[in-house]
Formats: C-alpha cells, structure tokens, sequence
C-alpha cells in the first residue's frame, strides 16, 4: 500500500506584507510538504544537527537535514531511527530540505531485538541506497524495501528474505537478471545444469557457458528457487533448502550486485561475520 503524502500549505517565511513597506523586498514563503520515509544512512553535522538519507515512495531518495535532533531535549530524536517508517514534515531548504516534525509510524521492535536481523536491515537500507539516485521517484523499490523490514519483524527465514529484496530490487531498479532464456543466445532454458553470469546478465545454457568460464555453475533446484521468488516469494518460506543451493543462489545474485554497484558493500562485511 502506498503511503500517504500531502502537500501542505505554504507558510511564510517572516511578517506578513501588512507588516511591511511597500517598497520592501517580498519575502520567499516556505513550502512545507508531508511524507513517510525510511532513514537509509545518517551523518553529524555540526554541534547538534544530522544529514539524513532517506527514502520515500513518491520522491525517491532525498539528502534533508534534522536540526538539533541530537540534542537531549529534541521533539525529533527517537522518531528517525536507520530502518524504521516515519511520518515527516519538511520545509523545502534552499540546498537541503529540513524536517520540521517526525512520528515514527513503524519502529520494527522485534526486527531490532536480534542482532542477525539489524545487520540484514543494515544492509537492505544500503543496498537500496546504492542502486539508486536522488530526487527519481520509484515507488516499487520503497515498498520492497518496507516488504523486507516487515519480513524480518516477523521473524521470517533472513536468507529467504534477503534474495527475495535483492531480486526485486534489482528488477525494479532496472537490472534484473534473465532467468528464463539463456542471456547469451536467448533460447529457452532447460533443466539441466547451467550457468550465471553477471557479465551477460543472467543464467547462461550449456553451450553459451563455454565462452564465459568465468560463470557460476547453476543447478536445476538453484534456477527453480530464483525462479520460484520471482513468480511467488511466499511460497519460498515453506522449502528447506540444503547449504549447496543456498550458496549457490547467494553467490548468483551478489554476483549480480557487484557487476552493478562495482564495489562490495559495506554492510555486507558485517552481515558475512554474523551469517558465516
């Protein structure tokens, strides 16, 4: 469900016209508008204020400031916690927008009380942060990554979880893999033993594979499951999957990431020491 977001009415900056001389400069007014967001990253600025990165469903990623939310008393501290929901005002800054008021709508307390499920948290926020661009509204991509926080708050398979977002990301971000024709000669895929290959943008057929010794050797169960969270990601929560698939659905789809960002993430070390 999409979140709701208002624009509100302009307030002014400083006294009224009434106030002033006629041959007084016009003051600019201030546009406020509301929206949900998630707090992607966060850095200090200055004695009491932070850069927030956030990301909201109908502007995207956006790059706003919280004044003196790291002071004791702030009516904004608490309510801009990293992968959380919150309901924002904001007044339209010359460089950087600025919250004015926060409530935090959803806090994902039992996501927040297992360290593994914070680190896979951790990483969904950077990953969306990576594949995308400030101010480029993709809808699609906040709610996967909202789908994703709420998955681990119920305590869902992290693993499961994890390839079921990164897959979606990547195909609402434009980078999706190919998993039903070879991405090489784009004939249809057959059960048998194929391959991945980043570089060619998806699974590869025997023969295609031949030219790229490089690609990741795929199984027919590692294809159904990529498949499987394409087509039905719930149902994917009711398989056990042996350690052999897992790593090789795994190692597929980073691959994926990494032809795409062209670094590893940060995040990603971290979630690796916990998982591994």
């Amino acid at each position: 469900m999409e979140p709701s977001e208002e624009r509100v009415a302009d307030a002014p900056a400083g006294p009224s016209s009434a106030d002033q001389s006629e041959t007084a400069p016009r003051r600019e007014r201030v546009r406020l508008y509301r929206t949900e967001a998630v707090v992607l990253r966060r850095r200090d600025l200055g004695e009491a204020d932070r850069i927030l990165t956030l990301f909201t469903a109908r502007h995207g990623k956006l790059r706003v400031v919280a004044k003196g939310v790291r002071r004791t008393q702030s009516k904004l501290a608490g309510h801009l916690e990293p992968c959380a929901r919150t309901s924002l005002l904001l007044a339209q800054g010359r460089n950087l927008d600025i919250i004015t008021q926060a409530q935090l709508v959803k806090p994902y307390r039992a996501l927040r009380e297992n360290e593994i499920s914070i680190a896979y948290a951790g990483y969904f926020a950077d990953l969306l942060d990576a594949l995308t661009v400030e101010a480029q509204p993709n809808p699609a991509a906040y709610d996967a990554l909202v789908s994703a926080f709420e998955m681990l708050d119920r305590g869902l398979d992290p693993f499961v979880t994890a390839r079921i977002f990164e897959l979606r990301l990547l195909t609402v971000t434009g980078f999706r893999p190919e998993l039903y024709r070879c991405a090489g000669c784009g004939e249809t895929l057959q059960p048998v033993v194929n391959a991945f290959s980043a570089e060619a943008g998806g699974v590869l057929c025997p023969a295609c594979r031949q030219a790229q010794p490089q690609a990741l050797p795929l199984s027919v169960n590692a294809l159904k499951f990529l498949r499987l969270i394409d087509r039905d990601p719930s149902a994917a929560f009711r398989l056990r999957l042996s350690d052999s698939l897992r790593s090789e659905v795994e190692d597929a789809l980073r691959a994926q990431i990494r032809q795409v960002v062209e670094r590893d993430l940060g995040s990603l070390a971290v979630l690796r020491l916990l998982t591994h």
